[in-house]
């Protein structure tokens, strides 16, 4: 079992590492302006599926396997970054399921799994992900004891704090996305949308 001193370490440098801005929370900011926070669940539960497989690799050692080998995720990357670059370029273009209809603006088309199939790519395919879980989880498991309960404790820890954060940015959008609705600039928010879900894709893909 994890000590308390550990556990009053961790939460602390995790959620500061966590709501720090990147791909998978600007994800969430965009997919709350668009959806909404409560479709954006979708995303989330594939975006946190996909930090818990880094997280466990990570810690048996997998994560460095693969990093040594980054042509892995050259094809996750480019394939995952041009995905959701066209639904930003589609978006920004008020067209697509991910955008907010001109004429309906609370129609929502995108399937459940389209959008936990974003939230997982994304979280999946970042090496950065993989690198930082590889330097931040190993330190925090003591080896004189059985992994598997320290395991579960750490992975309990990382996908609340990680859903919480997710939960705060497309909140965040979401109130954006309000204001915008009621002032009449639909397509002003499908552009901000677009332009944010565009720059996660180039991110995920060159960054």
């Amino acid at each position: 079992m994890l000590s308390l001193s550990l556990i009053a370490v961790f939460i602390p440098t995790f959620f500061f590492i966590s709501i720090t801005p990147g791909m998978c929370m600007m994800l969430a900011m965009t997919m709350g302006m668009t959806i909404g926070v409560k479709r954006t669940f979708w995303m989330m539960w594939g975006e946190l599926l996909g930090v818990g497989i880094v997280a466990t690799a990570s810690v048996i050692g997998v994560a460095t396997l693969m990093l040594q080998y980054p042509s892995i995720f050259e094809v996750f990357k480019y394939v995952g970054g041009a995905y959701l670059s066209y639904l930003g370029l589609q978006m920004w273009l008020s067209k697509g399921k991910m955008a907010v209809n001109l004429d309906q603006p609370h129609q929502q088309n995108a399937s459940a799994m389209s959008l936990a199939s974003q939230g997982f790519v994304t979280a999946i395919a970042n090496p950065k992900g993989w690198a930082f879980f590889i330097s931040l989880l190993p330190p925090f498991i003591n080896q004189a004891l059985p992994l598997t309960p320290q395991l579960v404790i750490l992975l309990a820890m990382v996908l609340s704090i990680e859903l919480l954060c997710l939960v705060l940015y497309a909140t965040g959008g979401s109130t954006l996305s309000k204001l915008l609705q009621q002032s009449g600039k639909v397509r002003l928010l499908n552009r901000v949308s677009g332009s944010l879900m565009l720059a996660v894709g180039l991110w995920l893909a060159f960054g």
